[in-house]
């Protein structure tokens, strides 16, 4: 079962299971009963609620009214619903395998009605409870070994009476009906848990139909979406009512306001806001169809130095405006800049996700995970500053420069400023180590006013590097660096396989609660504790 089910949703599911199974069981009990008293001679009623197998009918049969009753009655968590699952599954096979062993009811061959009971137990569990294949052909196992038991210990016995044809091949033709129920019921769950899965997302927010998943991180997932009546592709960012507390819902509402008070061509466009009748909080977004420069450099490695001047000019004007108005970002980062191609130009940068954004007039954060905030550094460990570690409340706009020096540093060689096996380690770099310079990092010659600059933006004092967002990007246009020409923008876009770049995108996303090194994190210097703040 996927643990991104709704519990409640599950725990329904497996109570209208139980509540069917109940419901079918009984009624064949009865149905049985009857036929048995008219059509059996010598039958009688005293004979019939007598027979031992019929209480172990019936004891299978309230069973499941159990399972049934107690998950009506109140609510469990995610974890006991598995056991509530199996419970319903494989308690009733276990009960008829003992009735089998009991029924004196001219029943003929035991061991096939009860693979036709383990059959229909499984596809009924397969259509009415969302699960995975894997998760089903367990279960499904499970519930077999009570009917190979059975089948084992009666053809022993039919053997020594002279009267059966082999346990070992009675048991293997069972085991062979077994397989095919467990393969046929798992193959119906992974077809419904599929086709589940896609009316999940498929689902309106509004005027905006959700398409598929892009991302997703601790704050919620991002969608590609479109909208009814533009019909223009949209990216939606959603936080699940689970996750919208008071401090997360203000965050991500912080978020959406300072990043809409953005207009800069290279500052991602907010459209829309709002909340679902169901409680899920989202906001609309310009859709960008192309790559961070994380899985830039991962696909196709260091980048040209042209290439890299062109990046990082437009991202320092995206900085140059917010910081104009008194925001910093704080989380300047390769997977937080994407590479798109936008009204027919080519290799435009994006800055996306102000969560952390910090407001200088005001002091106010975009995050804040304790009473106290003087001891809290933010951001992400390969790009922080060495101001951010020290004292979170000196962080200033050359803090974003520093992490753009280290985004520049990244793409010229491939590599980050400083690597090291763990947070404190990185964190230890920033504040006394020299950077390798790129050209020695890479193994490859490089303008050496570029690399220069790349430098001074990574310079331990801030006020060493260039002072402002607008200073750094009139830097980088003067730097004697040929020009990144859209002819040789468009011949590398011409050349890509989009398809390949989705395929990494949504393998990263999958995998993305790895590395703390490249995951946003807020440090508590004073308790030594860290938060993995990451998000899509």
């Amino acid at each position: 079962m996927d643990t991104t089910q709704s519990g409640r949703f599950y725990q329904r599911r497996i109570a209208l299971f139980a509540r069917i199974m109940f419901l079918q069981s009984f009624g064949f009990a009865i149905l049985a009963n009857i036929l048995r008293l008219t059509m059996q001679p010598g039958s009688s009623l005293e004979v019939v609620l007598a027979d031992p197998g019929n209480h172990w009918h019936l004891a299978a049969a309230f069973s499941s009214l159990l399972v049934w009753f107690v998950l009506t009655r109140r609510s469990f968590e995610l974890g006991a619903l598995f056991w509530f699952d199996a419970l319903a599954s494989i308690t009733p096979m276990i009960l008829y395998a003992v009735m089998a062993r009991f029924d004196t009811a001219p029943s003929g061959r035991m061991e096939l009605i009860l693979l036709l009971i383990g059959n229909l137990y499984q596809l009924a569990r397969a259509v009415m409870v969302p699960s995975n294949a894997r998760y089903t052909a367990l279960l499904g196992s499970l519930m077999c070994v009570p009917i190979l038991t059975y089948t084992w210990i009666s053809e022993v016995a039919a053997q020594r009476a002279g009267t059966g044809t082999g346990a070992l091949l009675a048991t293997s033709y069972t085991i062979l009906w077994c397989l095919a129920g467990i393969v046929t019921a798992s193959f119906g769950s992974r077809v419904i848990y599929g086709l589940r899965q896609e009316v999940r997302e498929a689902r309106q927010l509004g005027q905006y139909t959700l398409v598929h998943k892009i991302g997703e991180g601790a704050m919620g997932s991002v969608y590609e979406a479109r909208h009814a009546l533009l019909r223009r592709p949209t990216a939606i960012k959603l936080l699940p009512p689970e996750k919208a507390g008071q401090h997360n819902l203000s965050r991500f509402e912080r978020e959406v306001q300072l990043t809409s008070q953005l207009t800069h061509p290279n500052t991602i466009a907010i459209y829309d806001y709002g909340r679902t009748p169901d409680g899920i909080f989202y906001y609309v977004m310009e859709y960008l169809d192309g790559m961070d420069l994380q899985l830039l450099v991962d696909l196709d490695g260091a980048q040209e130095p042209s290439r890299v001047v062109h990046i990082l000019e437009q991202v320092a004007g995206a900085l140059a405006e917010a910081h104009s108005v008194g925001l910093v970002h704080r989380d300047i980062k390769p997977a937080n800049i994407i590479l798109c191609e936008r009204g027919g130009v080519s290799d435009i940068a994006k800055v996306v996700d102000f969560g952390l954004v910090k407001n200088i007039e005001s002091g106010k954060e975009g995050l804040s995970l304790g009473a106290s905030t003087d001891t809290r550094i933010m951001g992400t460990p390969l790009y922080l500053s060495p101001e951010a570690i020290r004292d979170a409340n000196s962080v200033d706009a050359r803090s974003d420069l520093y992490a753009l020096g280290a985004v520049g540093y990244f793409l010229l060689t491939g590599s980050s400023v400083f690597e090291a096996n763990t947070v404190v380690e990185v964190c230890s770099h920033h504040l006394h180590s020299q950077p390798v310079p790129p050209d020695v990092r890479s193994g490859r010659a490089l303008p050496q006013d570029l690399q220069r600059l790349v430098l001074r933006c990574l310079q331990k004092d801030p006020a060493e590097r260039p002072q402002t967002a607008a200073e750094l990007a009139l830097a980088l246009r003067r730097l004697a660096v040929p020009e990144w020409t859209q002819e040789r923008a468009r011949e590398w876009w011409a050349s890509v396989d989009r398809t390949r770049i989705r395929r990494a995108a949504g393998e990263r996303a999958r995998s993305r609660s790895g590395s703390q090194a490249t995951a946003t994190i807020a440090v508590d210097l004073k308790k030594r504790s860290f938060a993995n703040t990451d998000v899509a």
